[in-house]
């Protein structure tokens, strides 16, 4: 294995039994994610790219195969043992923000420090600061969750995924519930953590989105389809730039 090698699945397989019935929600799904790529998953209802995301999110193990992590192999671990790999490596952003909500934006982002026993309090502040720093946020630190837009919940949730300084962002349908103009700002913002070589998945059902990604894999009925390196990513900052200001 190479040494900048984040992800690698090898002929992973997800069955479920449902009644009498078994569903290969995967059918034998291969590919390799290397340091610093911004990678779209796309596929439809169906495909499998839910299952998917839960077995690269370490939420879920594969029914065969293989899939390794920053070199560690998941297939045989434990739940807890998955639970602290999951923490410690993966960065979460989720279509609904998951945020608490009666919480700072610096209090949800630091609760991800909270399950590291090594980092002080004050350690974690500076962390979570530094993370917010990182997402534009700096005015908003206090700010509780439910005073906020939509974007800028994202924000947090975004700046929560960076903060324990992970090997990859998994994000899930992170703009579906965005107006198009909020969606081009968090496409800039995860543009540019890619330019500062962060390692990035997309997953998502827009197939528009796969244009500001560096590589697209698609799925369908549990296998890739196909798996594309991007030559001429769009700038989602030059798109921005050319919607129209909204006014009240």
């Amino acid at each position: 294995m190479t040494t900048n090698e984040i992800i690698r699945l090898e002929n992973i397989r997800r069955n479920f039994i449902v009644g009498s019935e078994t569903v290969h929600a995967l059918r034998g799904v291969n590919f390799t994610i290397n340091s610093g790529e911004f990678v779209t998953i796309m596929g439809t209802s169906g495909s499998g790219k839910s299952t998917l995301l839960n077995i690269l999110g370490c939420l879920d193990t594969p029914t065969s195969g293989e899939y390794y992590l920053d070199s560690i192999s998941v297939r045989s671990m434990g739940k807890n043992e998955r639970s602290v790999l999951r923490n410690r490596k993966i960065g979460f952003v989720f279509q609904s923000y998951n945020l608490l909500p009666k919480t700072t934006a610096l209090e949800n982002v630091e609760l991800p420090l909270m399950y590291n026993s090594s980092i002080s309090a004050k350690e974690r502040h500076e962390l979570a600061s530094k993370a917010l720093d990182a997402v534009g946020l700096s005015e908003r630190k206090n700010h509780k969750s439910n005073q906020m837009s939509g974007g800028q919940q994202q924000r947090v949730a975004i700046a929560r995924a960076l903060v324990n300084n992970p090997v990859i962002i998994l994000a899930d349908e992170a703009t579906g519930n965005l107006d198009t103009r909020t969606s081009f700002e968090i496409l800039v913002l995860f543009q540019e953590l890619h330019a500062r070589g962060r390692t990035i998945i997309f997953v998502t059902h827009n197939p528009e989105l796969s244009a500001y990604s560096s590589r697209n894999i698609v799925l369908r009925d549990g296998k890739v389809i196909s798996d594309t390196r991007n030559e001429k990513q769009a700038s989602a900052l030059e798109m921005l730039q050319k919607l129209p200001v909204e006014t009240d």
